[in-house]
């Protein structure tokens, strides 16, 4: 029942315009970040500045996705389920699959599967234009195919969980506008004061892992490990989602 149910969950993803919007706005900034990176690479100068692509450190700079992937693969879980809340559909899917909670992991499954292919393109985008601009200047890579996959399927999982973490978060407020605002506000905001706060403690606030597994060099941050960032971001959609379904699940839809 519940492998139908993501079925289903995937298919009304994919028949709706809202997450191809999000998909192609996510790809498009990723790209245009990554050549303005790669081209000023060694200037260190600006927001977007980067070292040298002859270095490690430079070439990780332009592989490391922007955080536009993340964030819009967050908003994509918010809308799978505040779409339906707005557009009333959420009562005919209730019917015919009355266990809500079910309903719950297909939606957050379904936007885990589609968030990771926001992952795949961005790494993608930021792994063929990094290894491009090297190759053009006769460049040598300085690092290795372990690191390279490590920014992809870092890229992958940190948009496949903050996708999931987004369906918690949209099953908690329901209003679409509200859910989005709340994901920016804690996103772009409240984690911004919490690293000013104390940047020891950032690297364990949720969108701060997630950008650490996509490949972020966060400023005076200790990176956590791969698995535990991986862990971290987890483990707050399925609070999240565990909060969800003990208070606003239930709640009337009609």
């Amino acid at each position: 029942m519940t492998g139908r149910l993501v079925r289903i969950e995937v298919a009304k993803l994919r028949t709706i315009g809202p997450p191809w919007a999000l998909l192609g706005g996510s790809s498009a900034l990723t790209l245009l970040v990554a050549v303005l990176k790669a081209s000023r690479a060694g200037q260190h100068t600006g927001r977007l500045a980067v070292g040298a692509l002859n270095t490690g450190h430079g070439l990780a700079g332009v592989l490391a996705t922007p955080d536009y992937a993340t964030l819009l693969a967050l908003v994509l879980g918010v809308i799978a389920v505040t779409g339906e809340f707005r557009h009333h559909t959420i009562t005919a899917t209730y019917l015919a699959f009355p266990k809500r909670r079910r309903v719950l992991v297909a939606k957050m499954l379904a936007s885990a599967i589609t968030g990771a292919l926001f992952g795949l393109l961005a790494s993608s985008i930021t792994t063929v234009v990094g290894l491009g601009y090297v190759a053009a200047n006769h460049y040598p890579v300085t690092l290795g195919a372990g690191t390279i996959a490590r920014y992809a399927v870092g890229d992958v999982l940190a948009c496949a969980f903050l996708a999931a973490l987004g369906v918690a978060v949209g099953t908690l407020i329901r209003n679409q506008l509200v859910a989005i605002i709340a994901v920016f506000a804690w996103s772009l905001l409240a984690e911004g004061i919490g690293y000013a706060l104390s940047s020891s403690l950032a690297a364990y606030l949720p969108y701060s892992a997630a950008r650490q597994l996509a490949g972020a060099n966060l400023s005076g941050v200790t990176p956590l490990p791969f698995a535990v960032a991986a862990a971290l971001i987890a483990g707050t959609a399925i609070a999240l989602a565990a909060a969800a379904s003990h208070t606003t699940l239930a709640r009337d839809v009609s």
